[in-house]
């Protein structure tokens, strides 16, 4: 049975975490996902986790790297300046596949931007979060209820594919407090999924032995099982190596586990990267992500109310995109596209990339306003 619940969506992201199994925060406050952090400080030491404050975003990371590496789900939470701070050390998890879900709530930026104010303009550095190559994998959540489950998910693909997981909210929907009907418990406890381990000889154990496109099986520490990990290219038991083959097959391995299986999958899991609505038969297609996602819903009614048969594509996971979708998509409305995003157009960036064309129409905001339905049902009809 469904529960109800009235919260903000930062505080449904911590829920999220510790029903999914979390026992370790490691952070920093800044605004404005504080309340991740405050929340989880509260929750954790009940079910017997910790939540602890570093003294800046980057031992806050480093903490939860070496929880995960212990055999602990772990987590932080920051905004886009701490994703920047935090950027070496998500390299090292890439590169070491040690599992780990970082929240980030997104506000104005470059720099210290509009702290306070709504944005979406991390979604490129999702992508990219440090040098290097690797594929990454980043969801975003459209409403207070996919603040949990979506959290929820976050978690079991970092355990499944052995890699940081990014999860965005950002401020307006990370600050918002309404209803939000969430799985039961028993439902989310089935749905939990754990890092592999090695069970045979410790003489035989070496945890990046694996095949293409599949994760490394990373044993708990003090375990018994003898292994290295290090930021380095490395060989099958994790130490450092030049041999330019296994630096190859390394890096071929880190991207392929998570774009191949994406696309030969359509989805890592059996959950929708994407919501449609009133696509079946729409002239005229919304591209919206994220809070602004809630005001396209409203647009599609305004529109179709006054007799233009609009529809809504809203992608969850925005990396790995969603690109047979989009491909689709792009044939089918041709021109009639419009994208809308609290940035500069960096999500429209990868949309003209897969459907090879920019011949869509954006509705972009960068001053930390949200942009209102008034605005979206405006700029469809200049289209039209």
């Amino acid at each position: 049975m469904a529960r109800e619940v009235i919260s903000t969506g930062n505080e449904l992201a911590a829920k999220a975490a510790v029903e999914a199994g979390a026992r370790f925060f490691g952070g920093y406050p800044i605004t404005p996902s504080s309340e991740i952090m405050h929340v989880s400080s509260d929750m954790l030491p009940k079910v017997g986790g910790t939540a602890i404050q570093m003294e800046d975003e980057i031992a806050g990371i480093s903490a939860a790297l070496g929880a995960s590496m212990a055999g602990t789900k772990s987590y932080t939470a920051t905004s886009g300046p701490g994703i920047s701070l935090k950027a070496e050390q998500i390299g090292l998890a890439f590169i070491a596949e040690i599992p780990l879900v970082i929240f980030n709530v997104m506000r104005g930026g470059p720099s210290t931007g509009l702290p306070t104010r709504v944005s979406q303009a991390d979604i490129g550095q999702a992508q990219y979060p440090t040098h290097g190559d690797y594929a990454s994998i980043t969801l975003c959540a459209g409403s207070l209820t996919e603040c949990y489950t979506q959290s929820v998910r976050a978690f079991n693909l970092a355990e499944k594919y052995m890699t940081p997981v990014f999860m965005l909210l950002d401020e307006t929907i990370g600050h918002m407090h309404g209803k939000a009907m969430l799985p039961d418990t028993e439902e989310i406890e089935s749905s939990i999924i754990d890092r592999e381990k090695f069970h045979g000889n410790p003489s035989d154990y070496k945890p990046y032995d694996v095949p293409m496109n599949k994760p490394a099986v990373l044993n708990p520490m003090f375990e018994g099982y003898k292994y290295h990990i290090t930021g380095l290219h490395h060989g099958d038991e994790g130490f450092p190596t030049e041999d330019a083959a296994q630096c190859e097959f390394n890096i071929e391995r880190l991207v392929g586990k998570i774009n191949t299986v994406h696309l030969e999958n359509n989805g890592l899991d059996d959950l929708p990267d994407y919501e449609e609505v009133d696509l079946e038969d729409a002239d005229v297609c919304i591209i919206a992500y994220g809070s602004i996602a809630l005001g396209a819903y409203e647009a599609v009614k305004k529109l179709r109310s006054e007799g233009i048969k609009a529809g809504l594509f809203r992608p969850i996971m925005l990396w790995p995109s969603p690109i047979k979708r989009l491909e689709e998509i792009g044939k089918k409305f041709e021109n009639r596209i419009m994208v809308t995003e609290l940035n500069m157009g960096q999500y429209s960036k990868e949309i003209e990339r897969v459907i090879k064309r920019n011949d869509f129409t954006t509705l972009l905001k960068a001053n930390g306003r949200p942009i209102a339905p008034a605005e979206m049902v405006a700029k469809v009809k200049e289209m039209i």
